[in-house]
C-alpha cells in the first residue's frame, strides 16, 4: 500500500505540474492566433500511442502511455516530434515561424512562467494551511549550533549558541533570517552565548558578499549526534554494514561526539581507510572498516528529525504571498547553487543526481497533503528551472536561440534547428538513462 501512495502521489503532482507547464506554452500561442495541433498529459509514443484522445476545434488533446512529461505541438515549430514534413512547405500565417520573435519568446517563455508562480503560490498556501516549523534556540542550549565553514572562519565556532544579529533576537534556528539580517538590514555583529558567557562576533567586510554562496541548509542548523538516518546502497558504510540509527562516536580512536565533527576528520582520511566505532539503535558496541572516499564522505545522512521539540510560525492569507515567494526563491537560488557546485565537482554528480526513483522517495507514503503540495511546489521550481537550461529540446534553448534572433534579427535557420534539437533530445535521453541507472544502483 505504501508504494501505491508514493507511485499516486507521484503521479497526480507530475500531472498537474505538466498540464499547468503546457497550459503556460497553450494559453499565448492561442492568444496570438498560433495554430495548436496537440495538448498531451504524458507522451502518445509508439508502441501504445494515446490512452485517451479527442479533438476539439483544430487541437487533440489526449493521454499518452509514457508518463515521462508531456507536450503541445505548435504548427510551424521545431520540437522533439521531428515533423519535417510540416516544415518543408511554405510558412503560413497560423504557424509559430510566421509569428514576431517576441510573440515567440512568450510562448516559449510561459511555461517555465507558470512553474516558478505556481511553485510559490502552492508555497504560500502551505504556509497559510499549516505554518511552517521551526526549532526554537531555546532548545539547543546545551549543544547549540553547527556551522558552514564561512562562518567558523569568520570568527563561530561549532557549539555556540546565535542569540542576537546585529540588534535583532535570534530565536530560531532560521539560515534565512540570519541571510537577510545580513544581507539586507547590514547587520555586521552577532551575539552568541559560548561556554556559558555571551560574546560579540564581528564579520569580516566580504562577509556579506559571500553568504549568497553558501547552501542556505548548509549555513546553519543545529548541533546533532551524528546518527544515521540513511546508508546509501553501495557507499562505504552501507557496504560496511552500517543502518539506519547507528551512531559514529569515534574514527581512528579519535572522539566524534555530534555530526559536524565528522567532516573534518574525514577529510584528513580521503581514500584512505578508517576505524569507525559504532553504537547500534540496540546499544551494542562495535567496529567498523571502510575506505573513505576522495570527496571525504562515506555516503550517510544524518538523523534531524524528533531530536528536538518544533514549534509553528502561522501566516495569514496575505501575509503567506511574500513568505511563499521568499520561500520559492530562496529554494531556486540553492537548487542553483548546487547545480553549480556539481559541474564544478565540488559536489558529487553522482550522490546528488536521481530520476522518478529518487522523486518518489520524497513523498510520504501515508498520503500527508501538506507534504505533497510542498513537495509538488519544489518540483514545479525545479521544472521551471530545468527547462530554462540552455539546451536545444528544452524550453532554454528555444530561448537562447530567440534571444540571439531579437538581438542581432538574424534568425536561426529550420535546419539548424532540426539538428540542435536531436542533439538535445539524445543528450536529455541519455541523463534520464544515467540517472535512472544510478538510483536503481543505489537500491540494489
Amino acid at each position: 500500500m505504501d508504494k501505491l501512495s508514493i507511485v499516486s502521489q507521484f503521479l497526480l503532482s507530475l500531472s498537474i505540474l505538466i498540464v499547468l507547464h503546457e497550459m503556460g506554452h497553450f494559453a499565448p500561442a492561442k492568444w496570438f492566433k498560433t495554430r495548436v495541433e496537440k495538448f498531451y498529459l504524458f507522451f502518445d509514443s509508439p508502441p501504445f500511442n494515446s490512452l485517451f484522445s479527442r479533438k476539439i476545434g483544430e487541437t487533440e488533446y489526449g493521454i499518452g502511455w509514457l508518463p515521462l512529461g508531456g507536450y503541445v505541438k505548435i504548427s510551424g515549430m521545431v520540437d522533439e516530434s521531428m515533423d519535417k514534413e510540416q516544415m518543408k512547405g511554405p510558412a503560413q500565417p497560423w504557424e509559430f515561424r510566421s509569428k514576431p520573435a517576441w510573440q515567440r519568446l512568450i510562448i516559449m517563455l510561459g511555461g517555465v512562467t507558470v512553474n516558478f508562480l505556481l511553485g510559490m503560490f502552492l508555497f504560500a498556501m502551505v504556509l497559510w494551511g499549516w505554518g511552517k516549523q521551526y526549532i526554537p534556540t531555546s532548545e539547543l542550549r546545551k549543544d547549540g549550533m553547527a556551522f558552514d565553514s564561512l562562518l567558523l572562519k569568520n570568527g563561530f565556532q561549532q557549539g555556540d549558541l546565535i542569540v542576537k544579529v546585529g540588534e535583532k533576537a535570534f530565536d530560531r534556528v532560521d539560515p534565512n533570517s540570519f541571510r537577510k539580517i545580513v544581507m539586507l538590514d547590514g547587520a555586521r555583529q552577532a551575539t552568541v552565548v559560548r561556554n556559558g558567557e555571551q560574546q560579540v562576533i564581528t564579520f569580516s567586510d566580504d562577509f556579506a558578499k559571500k553568504l549568497p554562496k553558501v547552501l542556505k541548509n548548509d549555513l546553519l542548523t543545529a548541533r546533532v549526534p551524528f546518527v544515521l538516518d540513511t546508508a546509501i546502497a553501495g557507499k562505504p558504510a552501507a557496504v560496511a554494514g552500517l543502518q539506519k540509527g547507528d551512531r559514529i562516536v569515534s574514527m581512528n580512536g579519535q572522539l566524534i561526539e555530534y555530526f559536524d565533527q565528522f567532516k573534518p576528520l574525514a577529510d584528513q582520511f580521503k581514500g584512505q581507510q578508517v576505524s569507525l566505532s559504532i553504537v547500534t539503535s540496540k546499544g551494542d558496541t562495535t567496529t567498523k572498516t571502510l575506505t573513505i572516499t576522495e570527496l571525504g564522505t562515506i555516503g550517510v545522512g544524518a538523523k534531524l528529525e524528533g531530536i528536538f521539540k518544533k514549534e509553528t510560525q502561522t501566516f495569514t492569507l496575505i501575509q503567506s504571498f511574500p513568505a511563499g515567494i521568499d520561500m520559492g526563491w530562496g529554494f531556486l537560488t540553492d537548487q542553483m547553487r548546487a547545480f553549480g557546485q556539481m559541474f564544478k565537482g565540488k559536489l558529487s554528480v553522482k550522490d546528488n543526481l536521481g530520476s522518478v526513483i529518487s522523486i518518489g522517495k520524497l513523498f510520504d507514503p501515508a498520503w500527508d497533503w501538506r507534504i505533497f503540495w510542498s513537495v509538488t511546489a519544489s518540483l514545479s521550481i525545479i521544472l521551471a528551472f530545468m527547462n530554462l537550461l540552455p539546451i536545444p529540446a528544452l524550453d532554454g534553448g528555444y530561448v537562447l536561440f530567440l534571444i540571439w534572433e531579437v538581438v542581432t534579427g538574424r534568425k536561426v535557420s529550420d535546419q539548424f534547428m532540426e539538428r540542435a534539437v536531436t542533439v538535445g533530445f539524445f543528450l536529455l535521453i541519455g541523463l534520464m538513462i544515467f540517472a535512472l541507472g544510478l538510483d536503481i544502483w543505489r537500491l540494489f
